[in-house]
């Protein structure tokens, strides 16, 4: 009953917001121009990922004043410290903008600062901190990067966030239920803004949330003992793109940092996929190795090293999507241009 409460409570929040902050959006003219990245063509509104920061804070705070963690409260409160900054960060970035260099160090900032108080708090030893540091903030930066067509960041939150509960309940760890639902909730509700005839963006308020929220709960997670395969195997797709992306344009000498449509998810569309199916794509191959992760962790040597394989498969398939279904349609059309 608690943990409904706190997962309403989320959902309603990320759902009805909205209609309150979207004309204050508006009116401080806060829009998103499309550049060289983007996959949309015309002037959006942006930042509503404000509401969704109120869902996943409002609903991981109850989660804490009811009782329904019991201990570990302190996680929950860090994690409500970090996913906050984060959020605020991001919301500064939407609003006003910033450098590189400040951008990256506040990040950085709250990466190693949020560790560090996991770290003092679960008495773990602080070799871990630049670790949780450099990852939060790597993450971050990877939802940022892929945050390019409609529904692909609300999905993942979904996603990661209902296989970080079952995983919290596979490991008897009621935070990790709690938040990982919390998340996907919040998330969840925002679908409908962004899928919508008038669709909104999340911003990098929004992109910035998502990251240190799947982060930071894999961080504490890691922290506390729960299996390693249960935290990364759901965000490998988000990982693979991204470096892989990122691997690709530094071979060839381009600017790393420089905005650009080469992310596989953006080739997708490139290819006549919809933003929605795109986002599909991701989802279903993240669902795919996530679930693989549940199965194998703790699992004998055997289930382990299949279910891995598995995995790697569904990562190169996805990696290799675009090409295979560019081959594809040019097949259809020269069997289409033979029958005629």
């Amino acid at each position: 009953m608690l943990l409904a409460l706190c997962i309403a409570a989320a959902f309603l929040a990320s759902l009805l917001l909205p209609f309150l902050f979207i004309p204050f959006l508006r009116r401080l003219g806060v829009l998103d121009i499309p550049n060289e990245r983007s996959s949309h063509t015309k002037v959006i509104i942006r930042g509503v990922g404000v509401t969704i920061a109120a869902g996943v804070l409002l609903g991981m705070s109850l989660s804490v004043l009811t009782g329904l963690v019991p201990v570990d409260r302190s996680v929950v409160l860090i994690l409500v410290a970090v996913i906050g900054c984060a959020s605020l960060l991001g919301w500064i970035e939407d609003f006003r903008g910033l450098s590189v260099r400040v951008r990256a160090g506040l990040q950085l900032a709250i990466g190693l600062l949020g560790t560090a108080a996991l770290v003092w708090t679960m008495e773990q030893s602080y070799w871990w901190v630049p670790v949780g540091g450099l990852f939060i903030a790597a993450y971050i930066n990877v939802a940022n990067f892929m945050d390019g067509v409609n529904g692909i960041s609300g999905l993942h939150g979904v996603a990661v966030g209902v296989l970080y509960a079952v995983a919290g309940m596979l490991s008897d760890h009621i935070w990790l239920t709690a938040a990982g639902a919390v998340t996907a909730a919040a998330f969840a509700a925002f679908l409908p803004w962004n899928l919508g005839r008038g669709s909104v963006f999340m911003g990098d308020v929004g992109s910035y949330l998502l990251g240190a929220s799947v982060a930071g709960i894999a961080v504490a997670a890691f922290l506390a003992g729960v299996d390693v395969e249960y935290l990364l195997f759901p965000i490998m797709i988000y990982l693979a793109d991204t470096f892989s992306t990122l691997l690709l344009r530094v071979s060839r000498g381009e600017r790393w940092y420089a905005a650009h449509r080469q992310h596989v998810y953006q080739r997708l569309t490139d290819v006549g996929l919809s933003h929605l199916q795109s986002a599909g794509v991701v989802t279903a191959c993240t669902v795919l190795t996530g679930t693989a992760g549940l199965l194998i962790a703790g699992a004998a040597d055997g289930v382990k090293l299949t279910g891995s394989l598995f995995a790697v498969a569904v990562v190169v398939f996805y990696l290799c999507s675009p090409r295979i279904l560019r081959t594809r349609q040019a097949r259809v059309r020269a069997v289409g241009n033979t029958g005629r």
